[in-house]
């Protein structure tokens, strides 16, 4: 067996392992949650950030809410770091 078969086999074997891992740490999780939320109201979200635009998507109202408020605020840090990394912001530190 050659050193590279060996290395795409050893590769692959990690890749597997990691994502077996990162399976078992999800179903774990899912299943505590279930276990703790029983008899309870649950309300979830989401937020997708395509360029400058937030998508939110929530189960009420008033989560939709609250994420469309964190993606904004969310989205002007991160274009604050930008300006800022850039040299298009100065900023004195001192």
């Amino acid at each position: 067996m050659s050193i590279t078969a060996l290395a795409l086999l050893l590769f692959a074997v990690g890749f597997v392992v990691m994502l077996v891992g990162v399976l078992l740490i999800m179903l774990s999780a899912l299943r505590e949650a279930e276990r703790r939320t029983e008899g309870r109201e649950v309300e979830a979200g989401g937020v997708l950030i395509v360029g400058p635009v937030p998508i939110v998507v929530g189960s009420s109202q008033r989560i939709a809410k609250i994420l469309l408020v964190l993606a904004i605020v969310l989205t002007l840090l991160v274009l604050l770091v930008y300006l800022i990394t850039s040299g298009l912001l100065r900023v004195a530190w001192s």
